[in-house]
């Protein structure tokens, strides 16, 4: 994630993927119910024993425990191999066993230690802690008394050579008159050795006299009544962090590696594409009508249709909406921002040029504003009607009209040909703004052929549909074709599309009455050369969609006489004007002079292309 992420993304990813975050929580729970589960158990029982000075305990210099022992030292010797070999004579069990499972604490400030003892079941446990401060006590006793010998022994050597020393003054004094001068000093000697031995003598007495006790047991092992291991809320703390912490990292990569748009700031943060207007989440994106005006959807589209008409120069009329991914999003924008457009009073034309994707999806802005879904774009670009056919009246929204896409195979490679080219051109012409349904540009090279005639360009994006890099390159693919690029419209997720009306059998038209086309022929299939602009009798008189005998009157353009017709031989059945493969070229076929307020369409067909005689 960049530099630009804020908390509010972090707490966006954990909205989207709290699922991961759950599922890994719950596994990390569930393994520590299970390791708590297969965990041996392990019990712990303690003694206390009180340490007293015995024989010539004295405390080392940087000793941490101050007075005449060192605990340190005799925490330690507690886990000596000799204590271990007494506790194990007691338990009968491996010394080098129960060296691991016995440990000793020294409490501060005070002569105890508490030695404790770990093992797989109670009693194990108790006997463990006591056999130890036992064997301790019996070993501290047993070194002290055997300091305690080593010095009566060697007192009673010192004595012994006293003693022997001492007869001997004794003698040489007894052997000796009272007038030698040898007398004082040996006299002196045997007072020295006299206070020497009563000195020994003394010490030997102490010595012999004195009681060795090593320490006691102040407070006895007990049983335990719960292990110490494993612990149960210990364990599921340890696999509920473990599993949030997997959770984390791997929605952080589900995040990092998911390209879908799920927010607006990812469309400006991520693709540089500003965002004009944004459809809240909890609006329904509907497909069934127009958002209304007064709702929070209606008042999102006409601040964006007052950004178009504010970007758009004196002479820019016509906007393209295309979709970056497939779907319907361009088609809810466009029909909104053309809505939007005509309820400023201004004429808007909506040209749907986005062929459905499915079956299911046919026809949508037929759903929309409620008209017929054909004849549409397709069948005029395919020669079946004229253009006047396929524009149709909004029902609710009086100075807009619609063009269906109309069929859904056979406008294939029409939308680049030149007849979409003068259509388009005609529609311009007019007053007012022409906004076109343009195809995804992901799907379709279609939608940048639209955006070279349009004079700015929309994309719509669908949260949860479309992708970042498809964002990206609809705004590179419309800026080749050198269209000005306002932005992108943002949308939810649109479900479904509702299934289309059925066909009114007299639909509301732009036209007030069924359109009829005056074909002027030349003057080398009629015989005789017909002025366009005169009223004259016509030989053959050819309504839209089916021949007309030749004794009815067609009906004139406003302002012209009429004449009655005469009568002709027999009644040909006058063909449609299509080229040789089926086709009408719309740019020879006098597209320029469709007028969408007659009721009366005037094509002007070229040499050739007239009925048969």
């Amino acid at each position: 994630m960049d530099s630009s992420t804020d908390v509010s993304d972090y707490l966006g990813m954990l909205r989207r993927h709290w699922w991961v975050v759950l599922t890994l929580v719950l596994a990390g729970v569930g393994g520590a119910v299970l390791v708590t589960h297969v965990q041996p158990k392990v019990y712990k029982s303690a003694t206390s024993v009180l340490v007293q000075p015995a024989g010539q305990d004295t405390n080392v210099v940087g000793g941490r425990t101050k007075g005449d022992i060192n605990l340190d030292t005799e925490a330690q010797l507690v886990r000596s191999t000799a204590v271990a070999v007494g506790a194990a004579e007691l338990l009968r069990a491996a010394p080098d066993e129960l060296v691991h499972q016995v440990a000793v604490e020294v409490p501060a400030n005070t002569a105890v230690l508490v030695v404790t003892f770990t093992a797989g079941d109670p009693q194990s446990a108790q006997a463990g802690s006591h056999a130890f401060a036992e064997a301790y006590l019996r070993n501290r006793e047993e070194s002290a008394k055997a300091e305690l010998n080593a010095q009566i022994t060697a007192l009673n050597t010192k004595v012994k050579q006293l003693s022997r020393s001492l007869t001997q003054v004794n003698g040489r004094l007894a052997d000796l008159s009272s007038s030698s001068p040898l007398r004082p000093n040996l006299e002196s000697q045997r007072a020295t050795m006299q206070n020497q031995l009563n000195s020994l003598s003394g010490k030997l007495n102490d010595l012999t006299t004195a009681t060795v006790t090593g320490g006691k047991i102040i407070s006895d092992a007990r049983l335990p009544e719960a292990p110490i291991k494993p612990d149960p809320m210990l364990n599921l703390a340890t696999g509920a962090m473990v599993g949030l912490l997997l959770g984390l990292g791997a929605a952080l990569l589900r995040e990092r590696l998911d390209r879908v748009v799920r927010a607006a700031a990812d469309v400006t943060r991520r693709t540089r594409v500003p965002v004009l207007a944004e459809l809240a989440r909890g609006e329904e994106a509907r497909l069934d009508g127009v958002l209304p005006a007064h709702g929070e959807g209606g008042r999102t589209f006409n601040r964006l249709r007052n950004e178009v008409v504010a970007s758009l120069g004196p002479d820019d009329k016509v906007v393209v909406v295309a979709g970056a991914s497939r779907g319907v999003a361009s088609t809810l924008v466009a029909a909104n921002l053309a809505a939007a457009l005509a309820r400023t009073g201004s004429d808007v034309v909506l040209v749907g040029a986005h062929l459905p994707d499915s079956v299911a999806d046919a026809a949508p802005l037929a759903s929309i504003f409620g008209v017929a879904p054909t004849p549409g774009l397709s069948d005029v670009l395919a020669g079946r009607v004229g253009l006047a056919r396929a524009v149709q009246h909004a029902p609710r929204i009086p100075s807009l009209r619609v063009i269906t896409n109309g069929g859904t195979a056979s406008a294939a490679g029409l939308m680049q040909s030149q007849g979409l080219r003068d259509a388009l051109d005609l529609l311009s012409a007019r007053p007012g703004y022409v906004v076109i349904e343009a195809p995804a540009t992901s799907s379709s090279a279609d939608a940048q052929s639209l955006a070279s005639l349009a004079d700015a360009a929309i994309i719509a994006v669908e949260l949860r549909r479309t992708r970042r890099p498809d964002v990206s390159d609809a705004a590179e693919q419309l800026r080749r074709v050198g269209t000005p690029l306002l932005g992108a419209v943002v949308v939810p997720r649109i479900a479904g599309v509702p299934p289309a009306p059925d066909p009114d059998p007299a639909p509301q038209r732009a036209l007030s009455a069924a359109p009829t086309a005056v074909l002027e022929l030349p003057a080398d299939l009629t015989g005789e050369a017909v002025p366009a602009k005169e009223a004259a009798p016509v030989k053959e008189v050819v309504p839209v969609k089916e021949a007309i005998p030749a004794k009815e009157v067609v009906p004139a353009r406003e302002g012209a006489p009429t004449g009655e017709a005469t009568p002709a031989k027999e009644a040909a059945p006058a063909k449609e004007a299509t080229t040789p493969k089926g086709r009408a070229d719309l740019s020879s076929a006098g597209l320029s002079e469709v007028d969408l307020d007659a009721s009366t369409a005037v094509i002007r067909l070229p040499p050739g292309l007239g009925p048969r005689r």
